[in-house]
């Protein structure tokens, strides 16, 4: 018998497709809900939340605002601490930062709805228009930032606002990074993240140019040209499975499937796979097993190498995942991938467990998997390889291979500060945007010493 896979687009109606991903995952609260869960508020003086908002969003002092009828003070406190409040509402994970610290939670109450009444009120000025910031007067010094994500868009908005000039470079089409290509569709519908782009944008005194470090512009020149250089680079390589067979047709890197869907705005183009692997237990994993599913995938399996309470994916992300029919099976790594005529038609996995010493072993015992697409969703890292060590383009390194900052978020080079996702630290877009804030004042901070 002829094993033959069965990729195919358009499995779905024009109104499946609307539904699973141009309508909010999560709806917004109404004006008359957002003041019911407002006022559940208690509005502490030594709020927990603040403490684990790592921008330290002033939240009892914006929810007051909401409970008051004052949304447009309560938008400005929040994106004051954080320019990109809005998207962060929407992809947050608050069920382990702010709504996690709640004091709600110690009565075993449901937490305050913080991220969705963030949301309301960001919406809410957007939706107004206007820019609530402004220029201080110009200092005629210039800065370049080099990465168009949550990270450089966050410091080079502070910048202006300090009156630098700034130079944004980036080597993507269009601005906005992980928010632009590396969220699921129905996280941020309607175009948020590149209108979210354009308030950051509107404040005047940034300007974008599509460039690629490495390849384009090198640190050397922007270092000699500008007064400063912040890196927010992110990512720029994914793990492999490092297994037979993984370069088979069908076997696809999660954020190249993720970025793919994100841009083409007639999902019914996107060709999926009846039965689908998705191999790893993050964040990542779980938008590619879900918006497979969401594109008419019938089976959905995500497979992850150890226990459920090692996944770096929250338990919210992981029930949402569930919810959407996405099967996930715990302790077993990928052996191999098994093809017919060039393409994958199964997976090989074998049983994992931990040693006596804790180290995760393999038992032996394997099992396979019948599919039509694999997506690899194993971790990113970032790789130096735009820098140019025989320039003297040499950042110090950790043992991961991030770049290593300061608390100024200076790196070992005068003058070249770096944050977000290739800097040690937490993968989130909230850590990304206060790493560029930070790396602003001290870049400011440095500019007029």
């Amino acid at each position: 018998m002829t094993m033959q896979s069965d990729v195919a687009a358009g499995r779905l109606s024009p109104d499946e497709y609307r539904r699973n991903f141009d309508l909010d995952a999560t709806p917004p609260l109404t004006g008359r809900q957002a003041v019911i869960e407002a006022n559940r508020c208690y509005f502490c003086y030594d709020a927990p939340c603040v403490e684990a908002c790592p921008t330290g969003i002033d939240i009892p002092g914006f929810i007051r605002g909401i409970a008051t009828g004052n949304v447009k003070g309560a938008a400005v406190t929040i994106l004051e601490e954080n320019v990109m409040g809005g998207m962060c509402a929407r992809v947050c994970p608050t069920e382990i930062l702010c709504e996690g610290a709640c004091v709600r939670m110690a009565q075993e109450e449901k937490p305050v709805a913080i991220g969705l009444l963030q949301r309301f009120a960001t919406d809410a000025l957007f939706e107004a228009g206007g820019q609530p910031f402004a220029r201080q007067p110009s200092t005629g010094r210039r800065v370049a930032v080099v990465g168009a994500g949550p990270a450089g868009l966050s410091c080079a908005h502070r910048l202006a606002m300090f009156g630098h000039e700034v130079t944004v470079f980036e080597a993507r089409p269009k601005a906005g990074g992980l928010n632009e290509y590396g969220i699921a569709a129905y996280k941020a519908v309607g175009g948020f993240a590149q209108a979210e782009v354009d308030f950051i944008l509107a404040l005047g005194g940034i300007s974008i140019e599509h460039k690629a470090l490495g390849r384009d512009v090198s640190l050397g020149e922007l270092r000699r040209e500008y007064d400063a250089v912040f890196l927010g680079l992110g990512h720029n390589a994914v793990n492999a499975l490092n297994v037979a067979g993984e370069d088979l047709s069908g076997i696809f890197d999660a954020v190249d499937f993720i970025a793919r869907l994100r841009q083409e705005p007639d999902k019914s183009r996107l060709p999926i796979g009846r039965k689908v692997v998705v191999i790893g237990g993050g964040n990542t994993a779980i938008d590619a097993a879900t918006q497979a599913r969401r594109l008419g995938a019938e089976d959905v399996t995500m497979v992850y190498r150890r226990g459920p309470e090692t996944m770096s994916a929250t338990w919210a992300e992981v029930e949402w995942a569930q919810t959407n029919g996405v099967k996930i099976k715990h302790w077993a790594q990928p052996r191999r991938a098994i093809g017919h005529g060039g393409r994958v038609m199964e997976m090989e996995f074998e049983y994992t467990r931990l040693d006596d010493g804790g180290r995760l072993v393999g038992t032996g015992e394997t099992f396979t998997i019948l599919c039509d697409q694999v997506f690899k969703a194993i971790g990113q890292r970032f790789v130096p390889s735009p820098f140019d060590a025989a320039a003297g383009e040499v950042l110090e390194l950790s043992r991961e291979g991030r770049i290593l900052v300061n608390e100024d978020r200076e790196t070992s080079l005068k003058g070249v500060y770096a944050g977000g996702d290739c800097v040690p630290g937490a993968d989130l877009t909230v850590s990304a945007v206060q790493d560029g804030k930070l790396a602003a004042h001290a870049i400011d901070r440095a500019l007029r010493a």
